[in-house]
């Protein structure tokens, strides 16, 4: 005992400080802005390329698929409006397709 401290204890407290300097240092290195992260360009694809997104009816052009856009949305249809290999194109959830596509027919 050194001066009526426990040595074990007093030790772990400055394993702590290192372990936060070594956090740190990690930290800034990760989130550092001098490097420069790699950005891969955005591709228009297929429209059977978004995954749970299922596409409507092809609009023929984008303010057209604009206004049908802003009726679904009216509607509360969650559904988004993407460019795709075949033009603009509009996609919901497959859950609410029946939905969408009666809403769109009015």
């Amino acid at each position: 005992m050194l001066g009526g401290i426990n040595n074990g204890l007093f030790l772990q407290s400055f394993g702590g400080f290192a372990g936060l300097a070594l956090l740190i240092l990690v930290l800034k290195w990760g989130f550092s802005s001098n490097k420069r992260m790699i950005i891969t360009p955005i591709k228009a694809g297929k429209k059977d390329d978004y995954g749970l997104l299922k596409p409507l009816q092809t609009p023929s052009n984008y303010i057209e698929a604009q206004m049908s856009l802003q009726k679904l949305t009216d509607a509360n249809i969650k559904a988004t409006l993407t460019q795709t290999l075949d033009g603009p194109q509009l996609m919901v959830f497959e859950k609410d397709l029946k939905i969408a596509a009666a809403v769109l027919a009015k």
